[in-house]
């Protein structure tokens, strides 16, 4: 077992260990009233998977539960399916000292948490993430939101959950391309941060059973802590963690969110715009191969024949990381070291190579 406290404004407990799930109900007792109310709120792949198990672990514990299922994929991430959240919360007669509970991967967490935040301007939620990309990433922090048609994640609001359980024996159910989706925000990590983490990705391969799983789940979960508690609200050095994100992002929006993962777009991004940061001068040359056989080896794709790069590169005019007239692209001053580089946004299609490849 291992754990953490994440030290924002609000500070809450990180637990990393196997079979957690069932930790559900004495951990959320411990934060909300008695006699309480929970929403358990997933998809409709993982619902059917551990829906009972949490229900039951908060039942023993007092709690009465709720359930609220939608389809499962990034196309459910819209406003209108967390104006029928709010009608479930509203209709079940729930207050400000009832919870949430974000049963499943980053899409669940991201919705669920942005219900939480604007249902009676505020209420706690509970993160449980089940897939890997959520394990190290989505579940941490307090980033919640939706997709619009123009982008992703343009609607939303930082609010921090009071609690997060990472089983990774929920791993053992992902099919093998959504366990890489997950690897892409993991090398992300090694890139931004942690030279050895990425070495060491490259020299034994990680599975959902390997004997070092923990160990990164921590590290990478490490990673993230350090910089939220410096930057809560992703004014400054918090940005770092969107390495990739920026033309990932804009691949998954001109895919209309239903080819590329996000995982699988973020490590296309990385790729491309170390690639540019190389042609710049600012990432020392070879590094984006090292990146792209990193991500071949987890079985991450390298490239959008499908997109031209300028057309990735208009995309990103409505990204969040825009500010003013320029667009903070996170570069790598060296692998294992993140840093924001501005580019004024008439000069962006130059810095990709004229917008050509």
């Amino acid at each position: 077992m291992m754990e953490m406290t994440v030290h924002t404004a609000a500070p809450y407990q990180i637990l990393i260990a196997r079979g957690c799930l069932d930790e559900t109900g004495p951990r959320a007792a411990k934060l909300f009233r008695a006699n309480g109310k929970a929403m358990i709120v997933s998809d409709s792949n993982v619902m059917p998977l551990y829906g009972d198990r949490v229900e039951k672990s908060l039942e023993a514990a007092g709690i009465t539960c709720f359930r609220f299922t939608f389809p499962a994929g990034e196309t459910s991430k819209r406003l209108s399916v967390i104006e029928q959240i709010y009608a479930a919360l509203a209709e079940n007669r729930f207050t400000r000292t009832d919870f949430l509970v974000a049963l499943g991967g980053g899409v669940v967490g991201d919705m669920t948490g942005f219900a939480a935040a604007t249902f009676l301007r505020g209420m706690g939620f509970v993160q449980i993430p089940t897939s890997l990309l959520a394990q190290v990433d989505s579940s941490v922090g307090g980033k919640t939101g939706v997709d619009l048609p123009q982008g992703k994640n343009l609607v939303g609001a930082f609010h921090q959950p009071r609690l997060v359980l990472i089983d990774p024996d929920t791993l053992g159910t992902l099919p093998p391309r959504y366990f890489a989706d997950g690897m892409g925000e993991v090398i992300k990590y090694g890139c931004i941060r942690s030279r050895n983490l990425f070495d060491s990705l490259a020299q034994s391969r990680l599975t959902p059973d390997h004997p070092d799983l923990e160990r990164v789940l921590y590290e990478c979960v490490d990673i993230k802590r350090i910089v939220v508690e410096h930057d809560e609200h992703d004014t400054g050095e918090r940005m770092i963690l969107n390495f990739g994100h920026t033309l990932g992002h804009a691949l998954e929006k001109l895919h209309n969110f239903e080819v590329l993962s996000h995982g699988e777009a973020v490590g296309i991004g990385m790729v491309l715009v170390t690639e540019a940061a190389e042609r710049n001068g600012i990432t020392p040359s070879g590094t984006a191969a090292r990146i792209r056989s990193l991500l071949t080896l987890y079985g991450l794709p390298t490239e959008d024949p499908s997109i031209p790069l300028s057309d990735a590169v208009a995309a990103t005019s409505v990204d969040k990381k825009s500010l003013g007239g320029s667009l903070n692209l996170v570069v790598l001053s060296e692998l294992g070291n993140a840093v924001v580089h501005p580019v004024p946004k008439a000069e962006v299609p130059a810095f990709f190579g004229e917008g050509t490849r």
